[in-house]
C-alpha cells in the first residue's frame, strides 16, 4: 500500500510540474527582447542568444537566476540584471518563457580562421596532461549539447557571453553546473585559450 501511495504522489508531483506554452511565452517575452532580441538573437555580445536553446535548460537557469536573488548569491545563479529580472517570474511564466525560445531558430555565427585550428583541438581533445577535458564530450561534435543530461547548446552563441561564462565558472562566481563540472575546466583554462574557445562555437552549427 505504501508502494502505491509513493507512486501516486510521484505521479501527481509529475503531472503538476508546469508545461511552457509558446504563444504565452511570447507576449511574456516583450520585456526580454531590449537585451536578448525580439526572437532571441541577441544583437549585443555580452548577453546571450536564446533562440534555439534547450527548453529545460533555459528553464532551470531561470529558476537558478531567481533562486540566487532570493538567497542573496548563495544558492543558484546570481547576475545583477538578469536575478532581478526573474524574481517576478512564476514557474509558469519561466516554462513559457523557456517554451517559446526553444522553438525560435538560432542565427547562423562564424568562426574566425584565426583560432579554428587551437579552437578545433582544444573543443575535440581537451590537454590530458592538464586535465583539461574536451568539450565535445558534453556539447557534442556540433556543439548543440543535449536536453536530456543538461547540457547547453553553445554553438551559435556570442563569442563575449562564453567567454565571460568561462572566467566566471573558472572563479567560482558562477557555480550552478553540474558536479562542478564547467569550474573544473575552466579554472585549468588560460585567458588565450578561453578567448579561443569562446569565438571558435560560435561557429559550430
Amino acid at each position: 500500500m505504501k508502494k502505491i501511495a509513493l507512486l501516486f504522489s510521484v505521479l501527481v508531483s509529475c503531472s503538476a510540474v508546469a508545461s511552457g506554452n509558446i504563444e504565452a511565452g511570447k507576449a511574456k517575452s516583450a520585456t526580454c527582447a531590449a537585451c536578448h532580441g525580439v526572437d532571441g538573437n541577441s544583437m549585443i555580445a555580452m548577453y546571450p542568444n536564446l533562440a534555439g536553446q534547450h527548453e529545460k535548460y533555459l528553464e532551470k537557469q531561470l529558476k537558478d537566476l531567481k533562486l540566487g536573488a532570493m538567497s542573496g548569491g548563495k544558492q543558484g545563479r546570481y547576475d545583477p540584471a538578469m536575478s532581478a529580472m526573474a524574481v517576478p517570474l512564476t514557474e509558469q511564466d519561466m516554462a513559457d518563457l523557456a517554451a517559446y525560445y526553444a522553438s525560435m531558430p538560432a542565427a547562423e555565427m562564424n568562426t574566425p580562421e584565426n583560432v579554428v585550428e587551437q579552437g578545433q583541438e582544444l573543443y575535440l581533445a581537451g590537454n590530458a596532461e592538464r586535465g583539461i577535458t574536451a568539450c565535445v564530450a558534453c556539447h557534442g561534435p556540433r556543439g548543440n549539447g543535449t536536453s536530456l543530461s543538461g547540457f547547453p547548446k553553445i554553438s551559435g552563441q556570442h563569442a563575449d557571453y562564453i567567454k565571460a561564462q568561462l572566467e566566471k565558472f573558472a572563479s567560482a562566481d558562477r557555480s550552478n553546473d553540474l558536479n562542478e563540472m564547467m569550474h573544473d575546466v575552466a579554472k585549468k583554462l588560460t585567458e588565450e585559450e578561453m578567448d579561443v574557445l569562446a569565438k571558435y562555437v560560435g561557429g559550430l552549427h
